[in-house]
């Protein structure tokens, strides 16, 4: 895809979704943490209806210690991994107390320092808490980038990389959600809904599904 078809692209996606924002419900940078860190393997809406309950009592790392790991798992059982994640916020939530005064760092090195951060996660936060115009690869802006012909890589790491170097500076702070919310509601996996993607004559996927959808 050429630079100026790519332009086209987030142009078009700008115009349908001026202000774009994760679907995670969190109240504060350490909820949206607690958030991204229970979505790993899992869907936002799974992870909504657990903290929903959650976040009435657990708003800052000290709330999540005396909450326990009993506390937190009754809380989360409902998301994959529970087990693990139930330890790693627990862990991260002793981190940010002891080394970060119960703040969330805006600091690609120590987030990713944090047990249930990795990168994906570093710039889950970074962008949508802190504004960096860093794009976070998950499966789906994995499938958008390589089946329209983007920003195509063998790997999340490389697909993110070429994403930093094609988005067009003016919209790379909102690329990471304009992808996934193109990928989940519209290039999806088994059958993508080509004929109402707002880009689909930018597109070069081969494979189109260009047939009438019932309803």
């Amino acid at each position: 895809m050429n630079a100026g078809k790519r332009r086209e692209l987030f142009a078009r996606l700008q115009a349908a979704n001026p202000h774009p924002t994760t679907e995670l419900e969190y109240g504060n940078t350490f909820q949206l943490l607690v958030a991204v860190i229970l979505s790993a393997q899992a869907t936002d809406r799974s992870v909504n209806k657990a903290t929903r309950a959650l976040f009435r009592k657990v708003k800052t790392p000290s709330d999540m210690l005396a909450l326990g790991e009993e506390g937190l798992k009754r809380h989360i059982r409902t998301i994959g991994l529970y087990n693990t994640k139930a330890r790693n916020l627990l862990r991260t939530s002793r981190i940010l107390l002891e080394r970060h005064g119960g703040k969330v760092p805006r600091d690609r090195k120590a987030l990713e320092a944090l047990p249930g951060v990795g990168r994906k996660t570093a710039n889950v936060i970074l962008n949508t808490a802190f504004g960096e115009p860093v794009i976070a690869v998950d499966t789906h802006i994995f499938r958008v980038a390589n089946r329209t012909g983007l920003a195509p890589g063998r790997n999340v790491r490389e697909v993110e990389e070429r994403l930093q170097r094609r988005v067009p500076p003016e919209y790379r702070k909102d690329a990471h959600h304009w992808l996934i919310l193109l990928g989940r509601y519209v290039c999806t996996a088994r059958k993508p809904h080509c004929r109402r993607c707002p880009i689909q004559d930018l597109c070069e996927y081969r494979h189109k599904n260009l047939q009438d959808e019932p309803g």
